[in-house]
């Protein structure tokens, strides 16, 4: 797929999930107007972050699919891990929120009134929560976007909390367990949290530029080693641009061959990665073998040595 494509992609994804957010909202606001619920109001106000998260990340994905220009060279693909960021702070707030009232229902717990509907009214929500799930997990995977991931977790999060409400309501009106409201909603208010734990430390480690995960550094080095005209590489970087990966490295080849030569080998390894990291950005340098230089390798212990 092209980088339009994937753009393209995202834009619809998140489009989808700013629909299904306002459909959700509604729906959920009505059944607690009717059961007066604390597990579907803790559902509704999931909802309401997610609408705002999703609100968020459509604006972040238009700006980040924006291509770069003279005063923004990488492009503009970090405003998806800021709108992250904001949407941790959505999902952790909500939890806490949701944690309050219920502390204060333990001690005055309310009658849940007409159960049924609200379970039919989960039902409803849980299968479109799946249907949104199903397609921005298709889109993260193809795009690696964190906004899309981000706004994936959220729903993710709604499919547990739609369910954790669909066995409250199934405890309140058939056993006459009125606690398990309240156990329901604490349930999902500390996995809201930790939600938003994992959301907000993605997101720093995309703006602090955190190297790549070890598998894809692995790839990359393979793909050098793998060419035998090459004698080594040092001084490799990986980052994530948000929407691209960007990959720095220093090849070490034999210092007789010409300039050409010297590039054919490079051209070759910025192919093979993008053959398996389409769209990504890559700089290669090309090192006489055994020169004698100052390196970053020599700064950072253990990383990335080729012999």
């Amino acid at each position: 797929m092209t980088l339009y494509s994937y753009n393209k992609l995202k834009k619809l994804a998140i489009f989808a999930s700013v629909l299904v957010a306002i459909l959700l909202a509604g729906v959920k606001f009505f059944a607690f107007f009717v059961t007066d619920s604390l597990a579907i109001f803790s559902s509704f106000i999931d909802s309401i972050t997610d609408l705002f998260a999703s609100i968020i990340s459509f604006a972040a994905i238009y700006f980040s699919t924006k291509p770069a220009n003279s005063t923004h060279r990488y492009g503009f693909g970090k405003a998806e891990a800021l709108s992250a960021l904001v949407q941790a702070a959505f999902v952790g707030i909500s939890g806490l929120f949701v944690i309050i009232d219920g502390i204060k229902r333990l001690f005055f717990p309310i009658d849940i009134a007409e159960a049924k509907f609200g379970i039919y009214i989960m039902l409803f929500s849980l299968f479109l929560t799946i249907l949104l799930v199903v397609f921005q997990t298709y889109v993260a995977k193809k795009t690696n976007s964190l906004a899309i991931k981000a706004d994936c977790a959220h729903y993710t999060v709604d499919f547990l909390t739609n369910s954790a409400v669909i066995l409250s309501l199934i405890f309140v009106h058939y056993l006459g367990f009125i606690y398990f409201d309240v156990i329901a909603a604490l349930f999902i208010s500390v996995y809201l949290i930790f939600n938003a734990y994992l959301l907000a430390k993605g997101a720093i480690d995309l703006i602090t530029d955190r190297e790549l995960n070890p598998e894809i550094r692995n790839n990359i080095e393979h793909i050098v080693r793998k060419n035998k005209n090459i004698r080594g590489m040092h001084d490799f970087r990986s980052r994530n641009l948000g929407d691209v990966y960007y990959f720095e490295l220093h090849l070490e080849i034999d210092g007789n061959l010409t300039l050409y030569q010297a590039h054919d080998l490079a051209e070759t390894v910025e192919k093979d990665i993008l053959r398996l990291y389409p769209n990504s950005q890559i700089i290669i340098h090309e090192d006489p073998y055994g020169i004698k230089e100052n390196r970053l390798d020599h700064e950072i212990d253990g990383v990335c040595k080729i012999d």
